[in-house]
C-alpha cells in the first residue's frame, strides 16, 4: 500500500468522523461560520488557478464562475437545513467519495478489463469504484430514510451519490482545463496555506479544500434548487 493511498484513506475517514461530530453542533452559529470559511478557502484555491495566464480563457472563466456558484449554493443550503437532513448529505456525498476510492483501489480492473469510465476527465476513476461507491451511497441514504425519515419528502437525497459524482467530475474537468493536478498545488506554496492545508493532507502533494468540498458543493446546490422549486 503506497503512502499516498494511506494518507487519502486516513484523511477521508477523519473528515467523515469530523462531519459526524459536527452534527452535535450543527445548529450552532460557529458551525455555520466554520463551514462558510471552509468554502471561502476553496474559492481562494480556485482563483489561484488564474496565476497561469495561459489558461485564463473565456471557457475557463465560465467554468470557474459555475464552481463559485456551486460553493455559494452549498453554503446557503447547509445554513438552511437542520441536522437531520445534514445526515443525508454526510451519508450520500462523503460516503460516495470514500467508498468509490476504496473500492476503486481494491477492485479496480478486476471486474471490468477496460475500467476507465471517464478517461478524458478523470482517468483514475474505475467502473468498479464508481458503481460500488454509488451503490453504497444510495444504500446508506435509503436505510437512513427507512429508519427515521419519510420517502415522500426525503427521496431527493437518494440523488446525493450521483450528484457527488457529477460535482467531482466537474472539478476534475476544471483542473484539466487549467492544467493543475491538485486544487492546492499553487496556494500550498504559501506558508500560511501550507500550515492550514496539512490538516487535510495537503502537505502530501494532493488534495486541497476544493478537492474535499467539490462534490458537496454541487450536490447541495442542486438540492437547494429543488427545495426552492
Amino acid at each position: 500500500m503506497d503512502k499516498n493511498f494511506r494518507v487519502r484513506v486516513i484523511v477521508g475517514l477523519s473528515m467523515f468522523v469530523i462531519a459526524l461530530v459536527a452534527l452535535y453542533t450543527f445548529n450552532s452559529i460557529p458551525f455555520k461560520i466554520l463551514f462558510g470559511l471552509f468554502a471561502f478557502v476553496a474559492v481562494i484555491e480556485l482563483l489561484s488557478f488564474f496565476k497561469n495566464k495561459k489558461t485564463a480563457n473565456t471557457l475557463n472563466i465560465i467554468l470557474t464562475i459555475c464552481e463559485i456558484i456551486f460553493l455559494i449554493g452549498g453554503v446557503i443550503f447547509v445554513a438552511k437545513i437542520d441536522a437531520s437532513h445534514f445526515w443525508y448529505i454526510i451519508l450520500g456525498v462523503p460516503g460516495y467519495d470514500i467508498f468509490a476510492y476504496l473500492f476503486g483501489k481494491i477492485f479496480g480492473g478486476k471486474i471490468f478489463k477496460k475500467s476507465r469510465p471517464f478517461p478524458y476527465v478523470s482517468k483514475n476513476k474505475t467502473w468498479e469504484g464508481t458503481i460500488l461507491g454509488l451503490t453504497m451511497a444510495v444504500g446508506m441514504v435509503a436505510i437512513k430514510i427507512a429508519i427515521t425519515g419519510s420517502l415522500a419528502t426525503n427521496w431527493i437525497y437518494l440523488l446525493c451519490g450521483p450528484l457527488a459524482l457529477i460535482g467531482d467530475l466537474f472539478e476534475s474537468l476544471l483542473k484539466r482545463k487549467f492544467k493543475v493536478k491538485d486544487s492546492n498545488e499553487i496556494v500550498i506554496k504559501n506558508k500560511f496555506f501550507e500550515k492550514l492545508e496539512i490538516l487535510i493532507g495537503g502537505a502530501e502533494g494532493h488534495g486541497g479544500y476544493l478537492d474535499r468540498i467539490d462534490s458537496s458543493a454541487f450536490a447541495c446546490t442542486i438540492l437547494l434548487l429543488f427545495s426552492i422549486l
